[in-house]
């Protein structure tokens, strides 16, 4: 019996020197499986064993598709060195860390291209010389820190800074990451733009605008930036469409417009503009006014869609009644008994809409702990999908914003 059980002891010591059965394929048999993952799961995968870490290298994981992410940003971070991004397909939340390779803590992010993130990151001070300085030039430094622009691969880990740019321009400027590494920064009166295989400095360009360009948006399959001016006055606002080719920053700026048309503008209140679905589509979002007073409220949200190749605007989706009504206070009101303000009950003006590429999400400060999503339909003409996002994490007393960023490995820093 002794005997026995000493060679059972001898059998489970050998089996479990033995390799496991998936480090016994051919490497041809294991790639086929590992392509098989998504990219998630092989991200997870990678530090498993020094097998996986060396066949899932940057070069094979980027073959496996891109993860599409919808990435929040807080008006005012807690730090922590993470950002926490809502995966569409599976309906979950995730937490990004970055602390472990980039140099501080304090950043935010404001735009993406495939595989690459775009943040601001305050810049470390350098140690002042031993003079006399003002107070107020000491509170102003301290009220805004000095931030540089970088751009880095989340899931790689790997980081770099882009030309050092004045401090104007991180306070006041609009960020927009196109493929390629090309990379746009908008104020009021002037643009930015960078190339990685151009000179390696910013290139300025005045912009031939009426007003200050609002919610800019780079349409990638157009190579052009498309944005809104109000040409209205005072009292009244009247937006107008401008674009221009990334290929003439300088003096390209012109508008947008179709007698056809109409009123297409006038009926939307504080309207913004995203990217559509492929990059050859202007998505228009804004309240839908009830009326053409100036005050007049509004009775939802909607969404209408420019086709770029027939220049043609069709209705692309309308925000549910019920689910607007939670934007407004109405349910909220309606839980505790109370009555409805006027105010609140005609304004839209507390709906905060991001996303890209086809997928829109709304936050608000009435609508705690969740997000409304509307996803563009392949055929554009059932009115796209609405849902909620529940479970929203960190949501305290600020509405998020956000964008959309595909993750991957098909570019680098």
């Amino acid at each position: 019996m002794a005997a026995s059980d000493s060679d059972s002891d001898a059998d489970a010591a050998a089996a479990s020197l033995l390799p496991a059965p998936i480090h016994l394929l051919p490497p041809d048999a294991l790639h086929n499986v590992l392509l098989r993952l998504p990219l998630r799961d092989a991200v997870v995968c990678r530090p498993v064993s020094r097998l996986f870490h060396e066949t899932l290298s940057h070069n094979f994981l980027a073959l496996l598709p891109s993860l599409r992410l919808l990435l929040l940003r807080h008006p005012r971070p807690e730090g922590g060195g993470c950002l926490h991004a809502f995966d569409p397909d599976r309906r979950h939340w995730l937490r990004l860390p970055f602390s472990a390779f980039l140099p501080n803590q304090s950043f935010s992010p404001v735009a993406s291209s495939p595989s690459l993130l775009y943040l601001w990151l305050e810049s470390p001070s350098p140690s002042p010389p031993s003079l006399p300085s003002s107070s107020s030039s000491s509170t102003a430094s301290t009220a805004h820190p000095p931030k540089s622009l970088a751009v880095c691969n989340p899931f790689a880990g790997t980081y770099s800074f882009l030309p050092p740019l004045g401090s104007a321009w991180a306070r006041h400027g609009t960020v927009l990451a196109g493929p390629g590494g090309v990379v746009l920064v908008l104020t009021e009166l002037a643009a930015l733009s960078y190339t990685p295989s151009g000179s390696g400095k910013w290139m300025k360009h005045p912009l031939s605008l009426p007003s200050k360009p609002r919610s800019p948006i780079l349409a990638s399959g157009a190579a052009a930036v498309f944005a809104l001016c109000d040409v209205g006055t005072p009292w009244r606002s009247q937006w107008k469409l401008f674009s221009c080719p990334l290929s003439m920053l300088t003096g390209g700026w012109a508008p947008v417009e179709r007698s056809a048309w109409g009123d297409v503008f006038e009926i939307l209140k504080r309207p913004r503009l995203l990217a559509g679905a492929g990059g050859r589509r202007v998505l228009m979002i804004g309240g839908l006014r009830s009326s053409f007073a100036i005050d007049a409220p509004c009775s939802t949200v909607l969404i209408l869609r420019l086709d770029l190749a027939t220049m043609e605007w069709d209705e692309a989706g309308r925000m549910p009644p019920n689910m607007y009504r939670c934007f407004t206070g109405l349910c909220e009101a309606a839980a505790q008994g109370n009555a409805m303000p006027t105010a609140v009950a005609g304004g839209n003006n507390k709906v905060k809409v991001f996303g890209g590429d086809g997928k829109v999400w709304f936050a608000g400060k009435r609508v705690r702990g969740k997000l409304a999503m509307w996803e563009e339909d392949e055929l554009g003409n059932s009115g796209g999908k609405w849902d909620w996002v529940d479970g929203v994490p960190g949501y305290s007393d600020g509405v998020y914003r956000g964008f959309v960023f595909d993750g991957g490995f098909t570019a680098m820093p």
